[in-house]
């Protein structure tokens, strides 16, 4: 009990951040199960067509996202960078900031949900019995968007106060509870409006718990009339956190619609599937810098930027090492994990595999330093650079899709070609602003960058050249989850001697010793 006691402390920032990315991590881990039971469900109880037709609407939908003003992202932004103020009614104020700024852009926000669930049918080109299903599925994840932006102030509220993991395990309940509600809705053949319905309740449900989980772990938590100051500064940085979201809306969404719009919805299907891995890596890589984010934005608020520089360093070496691991792994085994899953027939090819987990990591990479940006309230240059870089993968995209009919291969290259731009720019805002020179980071870049290429490398030729299978079953997914183990410690082993400098190592190492009880080094 005393060795559970000394893990679930929260003294020193290393041990709060771990246990927001634990905290995280299980919430996670309840999604991919449920990812993993329902996603089949979907593509069975849906088909081909409909399951593409589902996915693609989520993203379009998601492109309304910033309108909604994302009043979330600027009072987390805010309440980080001032972690160590004591003055309650200021914070308070900053929520009602937020809230006000929600109900400014409510309106705009139905109007243009409204036009979009209403032309959606016509720029899909659905069959004519399915253009009312598809307007009611449209407006019905407009209404998620709308809850979801008022109902996040309290989460929001946690993660900026360094408190995420009080929802610890609960939360991850409610994902499973939420695709029990999805499981429903299939059962009852209710079909992709009743998919829909289940995604509203859970996202109303969510904004539930997270009020009373703030009001019961933040004290001061509360609503509080904004001064005309503090509603400008919000509103101010509301404007740059909606272009951000829109930047990142459309790095994560952009590909199903360029893909569905330029080739097929069936083909939207089969690079979800193959993505559906890849994916669960960034997911899994970012929801740990969101929890140590906020511990590292008290750091930048009280201007420590030596210090920020070198947990900024630390994040990246265990960035590099998680995605190398990772990626080279699914590039071995993400076609029988397929072939288990929803048959083989869905897998895209060993070069699209390999296209997707290179931009799946740098994406990862680039959002780690988006959100240290966030953290220094200085978002203008940030957006611009992103808004180019978008710009140029869609286009990029379209072009390589559209024209040249390259498929998954021609999305995967105009995206990552687009996202260059920020992948340089971003590493020389925060070199500027933390007054740090930039040439010695893509020096210690050299070495694992190497390694990645090489273990890539080795696992491309391997997938393409040999036909790894499993019997099928439980037995088939036994040998699949040993294999797949045994092949990651491997691959781990390789990537930490090999890929990190005696320094890095040592950093990673300090920091997981730290976690447990009973270390008197605390950072």
């Amino acid at each position: 009990m005393k060795f559970i006691a000394g893990l679930l402390s929260d003294k020193g920032l290393t041990k709060k951040a771990y246990l927001n990315a634990l905290t995280a991590t299980l919430e996670y881990g309840a999604s991919l199960l449920v990812g993993f039971l329902v996603t089949p469900l979907l593509v069975a109880g849906l088909g081909n067509y409909l399951f593409g037709l589902w996915q693609i609407l989520n993203r379009m939908i998601g492109y309304i996202n910033p309108v909604s003003g994302r009043p979330g992202f600027a009072l987390k932004a805010t309440l980080a960078n001032q972690q160590a103020s004591d003055d309650f009614e200021q914070k308070r104020r900053y929520v009602g900031s937020a809230a006000l700024i929600w109900l400014m852009f409510l309106p705009l926000l139905i109007g243009i949900g409204a036009f979009v669930s209403w032309f959606a049918p016509r720029w899909l080109d659905v069959p004519a019995e399915t253009i009312w299903i598809v307007r009611t599925v449209a407006a019905l994840l407009v209404l998620n968007v709308i809850v979801g932006a008022i109902l996040s102030v309290p989460q929001v509220t946690l993660q900026g106060e360094n408190l995420g993991y009080k929802r610890m395990g609960l939360s991850a309940l409610l994902v499973l509870a939420g695709g029990g509600f999805t499981w429903l809705a299939l059962f009852l053949k209710t079909g992709i409006v009743g998919v829909a319905v289940a995604l509203v309740v859970t996202t109303l449900l969510n904004g539930i718990f997270y009020f009373g989980v703030a009001r019961a772990n933040a004290k001061w938590f509360g609503l509080a009339k904004p001064r005309l100051a503090d509603a400008r500064q919000m509103l101010g940085l509301s404007w740059w956190f909606m272009g951000w979201n829109a930047v990142t809306t459309l790095l994560l969404a952009s590909d199903v619609v360029v893909l569905g719009l330029f080739n097929s919805v069936e083909s939207v299907t089969d690079y979800s599937l193959t993505k559906y891995v890849p994916e669960t890596m960034i997911g899994m890589i970012v929801i740990i810098i969101f929890g140590i984010a906020p511990g590292l934005g008290g750091i930048v608020g009280t201007g420590d930027y030596e210090r920020a520089t070198r947990l900024r360093d630390e994040i990246h070496s265990f960035i590099w090492l998680t995605a190398t691991t990772l990626g080279a792994c699914i590039l071995l085994w993400n076609r029988v994990f397929l072939t288990l899953w929803v048959g083989a027939s869905h897998y895209a090819g060993s070069l699209p595999n390999l296209l997707i987990i290179l931009a799946a990591m740098q994406l990862a990479l680039l959002r780690s330093d988006g959100n240290i940006i966030d953290l220094t309230l200085r978002m203008s240059q940030k957006v611009l650079l992103g808004l180019l870089s978008v710009t140029v993968s869609i286009i990029a995209a379209s072009v390589l899709v559209g024209i040249y009919k390259l498929g998954i291969v021609g999305l995967c290259l105009g995206i990552m070609a687009g996202r260059l731009i920020v992948s340089v720019g971003y590493p020389l805002l925060i070199a500027r602003f933390f007054g740090v020179p930039i040439s010695s980071r893509f020096g210690r870049a050299l070495r694992p960058a190497l390694v990645t290429f090489l273990l890539f490398a080795l696992a491309f030729v391997v997938d393409a050249s040999a036909s790894l299978s499993t019997g099928a079953g439980l037995a088939g997914w036994a040998l699949f989850f040993l294999a797949a183990a045994l092949t990651g410690i491997g691959i781990l082993a390789i990537s930490f001697f090999a890929g990190l400098s005696n320094g890095q190592r040592l950093a990673i190492l300090r920091r997981v010793r730290v976690v447990f009880p009973n270390e008197k080094d605390e950072s």
